[in-house]
């Protein structure tokens, strides 16, 4: 089991606490990312939207790109996946500064290619949000032209969405990063099961994630290609001594209350085509991060994380509140037990 965290780029991931004391700043999420990597941490997950879905849409928002190429100069082992909204980045610019940060990151720079769901964010910031299937066959042309751009030199491309002529992209990256991809209606697994590497998935039951792979392993096979280099899943840990005290602080961060940190829970769940009705209880954690159950103690826990590894999970996408002292505390207590099994 590959052990990965999300940079709180937001400042927490909890829609009722106030304060996680986690800050959204560089300087916090550096002292993340070292402690993680001292921990035996794996990757880090840096997401992208330019409006806060958390705290709500006047809450701080930093720079996913800007924040992982920070993340990748104090670091030496991690992959540092980011999360890449084709709509938002024009294309050979995007594979340009992909390639560079490539560099920065000796090669440990992955992406998390993702369609967009918030309609709310793309009118604030003037882009364009299209229909659900059309944002997916966007980002399945998108991703042709970043490894066509990273592969050739000069290269030219002609599509529904994007025609390049003759376009000189150097020094291409040290490395092609690994794609990353998530989606659970039909339009989006068939993209994903021809433009990515690997397969990510919100927080489910260990019963929902054998249907998901087995039903991604069937489709890739099926379109004659590769296996999926890896399957991950999104997840909220709560680690405690006892099973009581852990279920204490589940019983506090999902007191749900009304305002304005559920902003956009509606602007979710109608643009997305999810698999699974997400409840406000849900939502109080982000990414459906309760549903995977990792509550308890840390023997607890590690064997929850083992009924997953067996059904295919082999990268675990995880949040904590607070951050800093919960990602040490996971290294400390959770990591080993799992890695001595």
């Amino acid at each position: 089991m590959r052990f990965g965290y999300w940079t709180p780029i937001f400042g927490g991931w909890l829609r009722n606490v106030a304060d996680e004391q986690t800050p959204a700043t560089v300087e916090h999420i550096i002292r993340i990312a070292r402690a993680a990597e001292a921990g035996g941490f794996d990757l880090t997950l840096v997401p992208e939207l330019n409006l806060n879905d958390i705290r709500g849409a006047d809450g701080p928002a930093l720079d996913a790109w800007t924040v992982a190429i920070a993340t990748a100069a104090v670091t030496e082992r991690i992959e540092i996946m980011a999360a890449l909204r084709p709509s938002y980045h024009p294309v050979a610019l995007a594979a340009k500064q992909i390639a560079t940060i490539q560099d920065v990151a000796a090669g440990r720079f992955t992406l998390n290619v993702v369609s967009a769901w918030w309609q709310e964010e793309a009118r604030q910031y003037g882009v364009d949000f299209a229909s659900h299937d059309d944002r997916y066959a966007y980002t399945s042309e998108y991703v042709e032209v970043l490894r066509g751009l990273w592969s050739q030199t000069p290269y030219s491309h002609e599509g529904r969405h994007f025609r390049l002529d003759g376009t000189h992209l150097e020094p291409k990256p040290v490395r092609q990063p690994l794609i990353y991809a998530g989606g659970e209606s039909p339009a989006g697994r068939e993209a994903i099961t021809g433009f990515a590497d690997a397969y990510l998935t919100h927080g489910g039951t260990v019963d929902e994630l054998d249907a998901k792979i087995t039903d991604m392993r069937r489709r890739r096979a099926e379109a004659g290609r590769e296996p999926f280099e890896r399957f991950g899943m999104a997840a909220f840990a709560i680690v405690r001594d006892t099973e009581e005290e852990a279920q204490a602080e589940l019983e506090r961060i999902t007191d749900v209350r009304s305002g304005d940190a559920y902003h956009s829970y509606q602007d979710f769940v109608s643009k997305s085509q999810l698999d699974t009705p997400v409840s406000l209880r849900d939502y109080s954690v982000s990414n459906r991060g309760l549903r995977p159950e990792l509550i308890g103690t840390p023997e607890q826990v590690a064997a929850r994380i083992r009924e997953f590894e067996a059904v295919g999970v082999d990268t675990l996408l995880l949040q904590f509140s607070p951050m800093l002292s919960e990602v040490e505390r996971f290294a400390e207590q959770v990591i080993p037990l799992v890695r001595r099994s």
